[in-house]
């Protein structure tokens, strides 16, 4: 058996109950593909987008629903070697993409107060207009459970408020796209068993900031890997931690809450209060 039917096979056998019932349940429950999407798939070389192009690939084959599946892969800067590692991938997985070039690295490399975050806008903007110029009308992420937690968290920490990342949203300043997460229920440690048992060999970041990173030995120093390793060892006491997190931003009563807010209108629990003298 090819390497491709080999690492296709494994999600809706040995990975169904962890990657293939949850994406498929994702999919069902939050609405993200409808008939005659025509679908983006992002596929920067990590373990999470090579696994998400694999699945929506297999689920364009037995769904009900008739859509299409688009790669599509930005090169912001990669180095010869990164590149090819990346095309690699794809090629051993059977995958199709659409390659186009930019110069972001560039751009970002410049960016010396919050080059993470430069990147990441400039990115989702690029992959929007590319995407739109392809016909497609959703753009696919890799973001998984574990990101959506972390996410959770962090809002809370270092934002001081309630905020998560939304299984879909409409991309702003893009009219007709919609980014979609179908990765949204699925653990990260399981991506990582499918990516080990598949031998691949995925990139993080190859930006300038990560290699300095590795360079001096701290290759993890943000906030997310922090709150990420916070989970972890609240999680080797209560394996519940991080589906809790996850639930507590589906399950909000707004009557034991201070205030909430939706855009620029905002309340606060006295606005009850008052009404029940």
């Amino acid at each position: 058996m090819s390497a491709q039917n080999t690492a296709q096979r494994m999600i809706t056998t040995r990975f169904s109950r962890k990657i293939w019932n949850p994406v498929r349940k994702a999919v069902n429950d939050y609405q993200l593909i409808l008939p005659g999407d025509r679908i983006a798939v992002c596929i920067s070389g990590g373990k999470d987008s090579l696994l998400l192009a694999c699945t929506l690939v297999m689920l364009q084959k037995i769904s009900d629903i008739p859509f299409t599946v688009i790669g599509l892969s930005m090169d912001p800067g990669y180095t010869s070697e990164s590149r090819a590692q990346i095309e690699k991938n794809i090629e051993k997985l059977g995958l199709e993409t659409t390659w186009y070039t930019t110069r972001l690295f560039e751009t970002v490399n410049q960016e010396k107060d919050n080059p993470c975050f430069m990147c990441s806008r400039l990115r989702r903007g690029s992959l929007y207009a590319k995407a739109l110029e392809l016909g497609c009308n959703k753009i696919a992420l890799g973001h998984h459970f574990d990101d959506v937690v972390e996410t959770t968290l962090m809002s809370m920490i270092y934002g001081g408020q309630v905020q998560t990342m939304l299984p879909k949203i409409r991309a702003k300043n893009y009219p007709g796209m919609q980014v979609i997460r179908p990765l949204y229920l699925v653990r990260e440690k399981d991506i990582l068993a499918w990516r080990d048992m598949c031998e691949l060999e995925c990139l993080a970041c190859s930006c300038e900031f990560a290699a300095k990173a590795k360079q001096e030995n701290h290759p993890e120093s943000s906030k997310r890997y922090e709150i990420k390793q916070l989970i972890a060892r609240l999680e080797q006491d209560n394996n519940q931690v991080a589906k809790n997190i996850f639930n507590s931003v589906k399950n909000i009563n707004v009557d034991d809450i201070l205030g909430w807010h939706k855009g620029k209108e905002r309340h606060t629990f006295l606005e009850d209060y008052a009404d029940e003298n």
